[in-house]
Formats: C-alpha cells, sequence, structure tokens
C-alpha cells in the first residue's frame, strides 16, 4: 500500500457536476498487483472481507445485490462492462432511492503496483459531500484488506472526511 491509498487526512477525490448530477471520482496507489486488486472487487467472496455482502451474477450483463458494511447502502446492480483486469462498469440502484449511479473503475498495472481510478456519476448535487466521503471510505476499507489492515473507526473517519468533501462540494454547480 503505498502513501495514499490509506488517505489520513488526505482527500483522495475530487467533485465536479455535469447535466446537473455529481460526479465523485478517486485515484488510489496499491502497491500490490493488479490481479489481486482485480479479484478484491469481483470476488464476492473477497468483497464480503472489505465492502459487504454482494450476491448474484458479477459477469458482463449480471445483476446482483450488495449491502455495503461502511456506508449501509442497500441496493441493486448491473455489470455494464467487465474488461478483466482493467476496467468495471456497474450501474446500481439504491434500495431507498430511484436515482441510478453509474461506477466505473480502471485499473492500470504499474511493476508491482496499481493505479485505481473510481469514477461515480449521477447523484443528486446535494448529496454530492455525502457521496464523495462515503466514496473515499470504500476506497479506504479496500487498500487496507489489501494490505492486511484492520478496519478503521468508521464513523470517526467519515466525521474527518464529511467536512472536507463539503469545502469542495460548495464549489460545485
Amino acid at each position: 500500500m503505498t502513501s495514499n491509498a490509506r488517505g489520513g487526512d488526505r482527500l483522495l477525490g475530487s467533485l465536479r457536476a455535469a447535466d446537473g448530477k455529481g460526479i465523485v471520482r478517486m485515484e488510489a496507489r496499491f502497491a500490490t498487483e493488479i490481479a489481486e486488486v482485480w479479484a478484491a472487487l469481483t470476488d464476492p467472496r473477497r468483497l464480503a472481507h472489505w465492502i459487504g455482502a454482494v450476491t448474484g451474477d458479477l459477469r458482463l450483463g449480471g445483476a446482483f445485490r450488495a449491502r455495503f458494511l461502511t456506508s449501509g447502502w442497500e441496493g441493486t446492480g448491473r455489470v455494464e462492462v467487465c474488461a478483466p483486469p482493467q476496467r468495471l462498469v456497474l450501474r446500481t440502484t439504491a434500495a431507498d432511492e430511484p436515482t441510478q449511479l453509474v461506477d466505473e473503475l480502471t485499473l492500470t498495472a504499474a511493476g508491482d503496483q496499481t493505479l485505481l481510478v473510481l469514477e461515480e456519476r449521477g447523484m443528486p448535487l446535494d448529496q454530492l459531500a455525502a457521496y464523495g466521503a462515503g466514496v473515499q471510505l470504500h476506497v479506504e476499507e479496500l487498500a487496507a484488506y489489501l494490505a492486511g489492515h484492520e478496519r478503521r473507526d468508521r464513523a470517526a473517519r467519515w466525521a474527518e472526511l464529511f467536512p472536507a468533501y463539503q469545502a469542495l462540494a460548495a464549489n460545485v454547480s
């Protein structure tokens, strides 16, 4: 794991808007090979260790259900693009919201490291700060899992991240 994967006080994300919807973009570098990161993102047994319960078909065109540990998000999704081990695009809908989000994950090998770029698109602008903090929490959970570390105190980390993402969101229109 490299210095930015765990985050600390550092924000891994940026926020912007397009067509009246919010976009969260995260970048993180992991000190592990691309195949390892891909497996952590696509194997339900491994997903259960860092993000939560994911059931269903995680292949191209497949439908799935998920419940995330860190954020409590619960909903359904469909795999729109699955190009191992570089690109995954998911369309998701929360159980309590009609808004569909698009999550695009791109992995790039850099020697024995892997660069993850995650872009989540489609959230309401008034919720952009919360999504920014939540997505960073998920990336940090992935980093901890890949490095063999325990999870951090989620509530404390949220309290650190949310105000910083609120400040970023204030500049998005």
